[in-house]
């Protein structure tokens, strides 16, 4: 390893301030990548399905434009005005462009500010939390994909499995060694996630004849018991399904939204999911010791 970077890596080790500086700055540039995984992907996905079925009906695939996280260049939707580096550094740019377009002065929405600013300030809470360790990079891994996952439940109401499924692996892999909890616990909790939601699932569709939630959740929970283990699961269902019911009353009353319209269950999972991340200990001895 260069000097330079042991030397970088030691100041961040020895000075705790410094390591959550530069970890909120570090959330921040990841916030603005999240901003195009959260355009891009339920594209993405929609594309693949799209090129699935032709090839099932036997037809042509066109060549396409290749559409990814990294190309094409992000651009303004309203005029195409590519978005130059100087226009793309995080919370910076907006506020120097006063929330405007440089080439059509169309107003930028607010929300791509917000998920920089939440995912810095997640991150800089992680290393104040666990200090400069193996367990801040697991926990950043474990709190962006939950920030992606949140905003596109509430774009689209879909969980992508190319992030809930790496998400649980992951979960596993870090707990080979005990990190967050021992494997054992935290295969259970994988198993046991899925099955608790999947059995909800089925019992209100009998009971109904409708689907209350969707199979993305039970992915997200199984990921969340993979990387707590089975013990936290009981209290991240309840506080996932007490803020569900808060904000959907809420929804229904104060923004008048029918009954009939879905709400995403997602967001609220992954809300269960950071208090787990911050707050497992104290929720596990809680009710384990009642």
């Amino acid at each position: 390893m260069p000097d330079f970077i042991a030397d970088i890596l030691d100041i961040l080790r020895e000075q705790p301030i410094i390591f959550i500086t530069a970890s909120v700055a570090f959330g921040l540039m990841v916030g603005s990548f999240l901003n195009v995984v959260i355009h891009r992907m339920p594209k993405m996905m929609e594309r693949n399905w799209q090129r699935d079925c032709q090839q099932l009906q036997g037809q042509e695939i066109p060549p396409a434009e290749p559409y990814n996280l990294v190309a094409p260049r992000s651009a303004c939707p309203s005029c195409g005005h590519k978005i130059t580096a100087i226009e793309n550094i995080p919370l910076l740019s907006f506020l120097a462009l006063r929330g405007k377009c440089a080439g059509c002065k169309t107003p930028i929405s607010k929300r791509y500010p917000l998920i920089e600013g939440l995912t810095g300030a997640l991150a800089g809470l992680i290393a104040w939390h666990f200090g400069y360790s193996a367990a801040a990079l697991a926990a950043w891994a474990f709190a962006f994909a939950l920030v992606a996952l949140t905003f596109i439940d509430f774009d689209t109401q879909l969980l992508p499995d190319d992030i809930t499924l790496p998400l649980l692996w992951l979960g596993l892999l870090y707990n080979l060694n005990s990190g967050f909890t021992d494997l054992h616990s935290a295969l259970i909790g994988a198993v046991a996630g899925y099955l608790s939601l999947w059995s909800i699932y089925w019992l209100f569709k009998l009971a109904t004849g409708k689907e209350g939630m969707g199979y993305g959740d039970f992915k997200l929970l199984a990921a969340i018991g993979a990387w707590f283990g089975w013990q936290l699961l009981p209290a991240v269902i309840l506080l996932s399904s007490l803020l569900g019911s808060i904000i959907g009353i809420g929804l229904i009353v104060l923004a008048r939204r029918g009954r009939n319209v879905p709400i995403p269950f997602g967001p609220y999972l992954a809300l269960g999911g950071i208090a787990a991340l911050f707050c497992g200990q104290q929720l596990a001895s809680f009710y384990l010791a009642a």
